[in-house]
Parts: C-alpha cells; structure tokens; sequence
C-alpha cells in the first residue's frame, strides 16, 4: 500500500516539473506565446483543483481503490494525447485530461495511506510519501531536460505513459480493497456546480485581468463563492463541509497555511525554468539539474520533519519552513541579468529545505484533526487548498507577464520586461509567505488536541 500510493505521490508532480523544463521548447515547437505557455501549467492545476474534493467524496461513498485505479488510466490517456499534440490548444486540452486523472491520484492516495496507519506513525508514512512526491519533483526537471535536449519536448509527456501503465497493474493487483466510509452518501451536485463557477471564474478572471473580460470573469468567480457557501451550509452532504473550517480551528488554519504556501512558491520553477533558459541562455538539460536543487532537498528533509512531528508540534516547523521559504522567494525578488547560477541554486535549495519542513507535518496536522470518516474529504481538501494555492501561484505570474510583456514569445520579448514581471511575482509571493507564517502559527496544537480526543473516545 505504501509503495503504491508513494509511486502515484511521485508521478503528479513528475509531469509538472519535467514539463516545465520544457516549455520553452513547447513554445517554439507550437509557436505559443508567454502566456499560452503558463496555460500549459494552469490547465493541469484548474482541472485537478475543480475535481480534487468531488473524487475524494467519491473515494469515501464508492472505494478509493477504484477512484485511483481509473485516475491512472485517464492520466495515461491524456499524457498520450499530450504527446501527440499538434497545437497549443490541444496540448492545453490534453493536460486538462491529465489534470482529471492527477485529481483521482492525489484525493484518494493520502486517505488510503492514513486509514492504513495510526497516529503514532501517521507522520513517518507521510514523511516517506512526502519524500516520494518530492523525488518526482527532483527528477521531472533533470529528465525533463535530458529528454528535451536529447528527444525533444514529445518525449517528456510521453515517458509517462509507460510509468502510469506501470502503477495501474500494480494498484490493480496489489492494492487492497477497502470498504467504502460512506457508502449510502449522495453526491453534492449543487455544491459542485458552485463550486467549479467560483474557481473557474476566479482563475480565468486573474488570467485576463486588467481587460473588463478578466474582471467580469472575477465577478462571476465571487458570486459563485458566495452561491457555495449558501449552498453548503444547507446541505445535509456537503461537497465542502464549511462547518468544518467554522468548528475545527486546526483544521481551518492548517489548509490557509498550505494555501498560502503554495500560492507563495508554486510559480517558482515556471519563472525560473525560463530566466535560467531564456536569460542566463543555458540549455534545457543544464537548466533542469539547476532546478533540481530545490526538490532534492525537499526530498531529503521531509521523511524527517514528518517524523519529527510525531512528536514536536507541526505548528513550530511548519511555521519555522514558512519562514525560510520567504527568505528564498525575496531572494528571488532581486535575481536580474547579472545574477550567477550557483546564486539561483542556493535560493532554490533554501527554498526547498522551507517546504520541506513545512509540508509532512502540516499534512499531518490536517490529518489528525480530523476523525478516521472524514479522511478521504480531508485529504481531498488539502490537496484541493495546495493546487488552488498553485493556481493562483500560477494566476499571478501570467498577471505579471501578461501586463509587462503581452502576447509576445518569451524569445522574442525584451529580457528587462521579463524579468521586471519575474522580480514583481517573487515579492507578491514573499508577501504572502508572510502572511502564512501567521496562520501557521494560530493553528493551535495538534498532538495534545488528538489526545483529548482518544482520551474522550
């Protein structure tokens, strides 16, 4: 069970962080602009970010074995399709099938991990998952730019195809089955059709902004946020249980932490994917084992801060990450044209030991906050929070390249524009770290709150 849910931690963020090495081959392969280039990253998180909390419902009534198995055969489907694209508009297309089937992974993989492990090694079996997600992320850009260079950019999306062949035989055949938690449940229809018209929206609205489009689309967004709340709330089976994030401070707190974290560091790798390539001038393989620093220390930190808060409050080293990941993202703010390469790995790597810190306990925090029932929508929502934070990550870097540079190919446009729309995202993100740190902190403790809890019981 470890190895298979650790194999599909490691297989969604893989396709993320090998694609983004290969963007600007992408770009002039299909002849799409700078921001056409970030709907290739966006398409991915929009997707999964819509479906992430439906297929975790999904998981918990109908058996997260099954909801898994059949994620991994649409994301081989659409890395096939991807690889086949023969224009920007079918290569956005088909990362939004793989985003679908990233969604089945990511909701059920964690939920099946924990109802398999109690809370005394909760955070060591997260630590590991963790580690294995950030192993995909360390080896995506060094593979992801070997195969560029070597192959070409088709080749980065369709190496997936025989690695998710290989995790759908195993979860298939090895993966044990597990009854569903809430069998008799009924879908939240309505929940989900507010739900999808306030992200959509929102997304499509920051994407477009400062065109009137981009603000009605904010509007439509903000409406459809107001709409869900109302709905939820009178709701016996909500989609989003919002009374959970009103009676569980914890838990509330825990998912406004990763959500500003992810919407702090996310775009990171996109922007500096293209300052390494497009800037400094380094081919895509060199590129690719630039960014690498920044996962291999996430990789190697992480089974040891999971382990740790087993026994140390997850609030002090996810607060204590936060922390260095906004130290790293202000030194990003001041990169420029001058700036060396072995300056980009340090920020990267201080980077890197930041989420490593924070990430496997505040997982486990969101985790134990809540009962054995409410893993799958738990689960579902801290991955639907960590994406919808990359989204807007992602949101506010195309803002930024969009009003400096426009429509333009990052080949073609003026490097001083580039990286003012670079410097500007880095300080907005540091921004928001900060802010972070502060909901990191007033999350309250978890480990003396879950001993009440079994000491009740």
């Amino acid at each position: 069970m470890l190895l298979v849910t650790s194999s599909a931690a490691f297989l969604f963020p893989f396709m993320g962080a090998s694609v983004n090495v290969a963007l600007p081959a992408i770009g002039v392969g299909l002849d799409m602009s700078a921001v056409e280039l970030a709907w290739v990253a966006t398409s991915f998180l929009l997707t999964s970010s819509l479906l992430l909390v439906p297929f975790g419902r999904l998981g918990d009534m109908r058996g997260r074995k099954r909801v898994l198995t059949t994620g991994v055969g649409v994301y081989v489907v659409g890395s096939a399709l991807a690889g086949l694209s023969q224009n920007g508009a079918m290569l956005i297309a088909a990362r939004a099938v793989q985003g679908a089937g990233g969604a089945m992974l990511a909701s059920t993989a964690v939920a099946i991990l924990v109802s398999a492990y109690g809370p005394s090694e909760r955070g060591r079996v997260l630590g590991i998952n963790a580690a294995a997600l950030y192993s995909g992320l360390s080896v995506g850009p060094a593979l992801g730019g070997f195969l560029t260079y070597y192959l070409g950019w088709r080749a980065v999306l369709l190496v997936n195809v025989p690695l998710g062949v290989a995790l759908f035989l195993a979860a298939l055949y090895k993966l044990p089955d597990q009854a569903p938690d809430r069998a008799a449940s009924r879908f939240d229809w309505r929940g989900f059709a507010t739900y999808a018209v306030f992200l959509i929206g929102g997304v499509y609205g920051m994407t477009q902004i400062p065109s009137a489009r981009g603000f009605i689309a904010l509007g439509v967004g903000l409406a459809g946020f107001l709409a869900l709340l109302r709905v939820e709330r009178a709701t016996r089976e909500p989609l989003i249980d919002v009374g959970l994030f009103r009676s569980n401070i914890s838990f509330a707190m825990s998912n406004l932490a990763a959500f500003l974290n992810y919407s702090a560091f996310y775009a990171a790798t996109f922007l500096l994917s293209l300052y390494l390539q497009v800037v400094m001038g380094l081919p895509p393989q060199t590129a690719g084992l630039v960014l690498v620093s920044m996962p291999i220390i996430q990789a190697f930190v992480s089974p040891a801060a999971g382990r740790l808060s087993d026994r140390v409050e997850p609030r002090v080293l996810a607060s204590s990450g936060m922390a260095l990941t906004a130290c790293a993202l202000f030194i990003m703010s001041r990169f420029d044209a001058t700036t060396s390469v072995i300056q980009v790995a340090v920020a990267l790597a201080t980077l890197g030991l930041g989420i490593g810190f924070f990430s496997s306990p505040n997982t486990n925090a969101v985790m134990t906050s809540v009962d054995s029932t409410r893993y799958g929508v738990a689960s579902a929502t801290l991955s639907t929070t960590r994406q919808v934070g990359m989204v807007l990550s992602m949101g506010i870097a195309t803002l930024f390249i969009s009003t400096r540079i426009g429509a333009a190919n990052v080949h073609e446009a003026p490097v001083a524009l580039f990286v003012d729309a670079m410097q500007s995202t880095f300080m907005l993100c540091t921004f928001a770290c900060l802010v972070g740190i502060v909901a990191s902190v007033f999350r309250g403790a978890i480990h003396s709150s879950a001993s009440s809890n079994r000491d009740s019981s």
